[in-house]
């Protein structure tokens, strides 16, 4: 872990490069040392409408989600939480200077009791990075 979403207003994607903040936030979720890369998730879902403040379409949001396997003390996981976000805020930093624009993102735990896993990933990655 960690699952990133990232859930952004319509029409977001032609004013903000999207895939180049996905490949930051999984670089930044890696050199924080508290993930590994094997269960770095990142997923991104643009919303088909989306009614913010007084309407006006000209508003846009990007809501970030940052799911983390229980067993992190707080300190890390806001520090962490902290460098994901800081990188975020920075690779929208023009957005937010020159639109109306509202960034936010928020870290939950996941019972690693109720939240079973199964898979292979980590065979096809290199030794030094699984």
């Amino acid at each position: 872990m960690p699952h990133i979403h990232i859930d952004h207003s319509p029409g977001l994607g032609d004013k903000l490069d999207i895939p180049a903040l996905c490949h930051t936030l999984r670089d930044v979720a890696v050199d924080t040392g508290v993930f590994p890369l094997a269960g770095v998730r990142i997923r991104v879902i643009e919303c088909h409408y989306a009614l913010i403040a007084d309407g006006n379409p000209e508003h846009a949001y990007m809501d970030i989600s940052v799911r983390l396997r229980g067993g992190r003390d707080l300190e890390t996981r806001k520090q962490a939480v902290q460098a994901l976000f800081t990188a975020a805020k920075t690779h929208c930093d023009e957005l937010i200077a020159q639109s109306s624009f509202a960034l936010s993102m928020e870290m939950r735990n996941i019972d690693p009791e109720l939240s079973p896993k199964s898979g292979s990933i980590r065979r096809y990655l290199p030794e030094d990075s699984a």
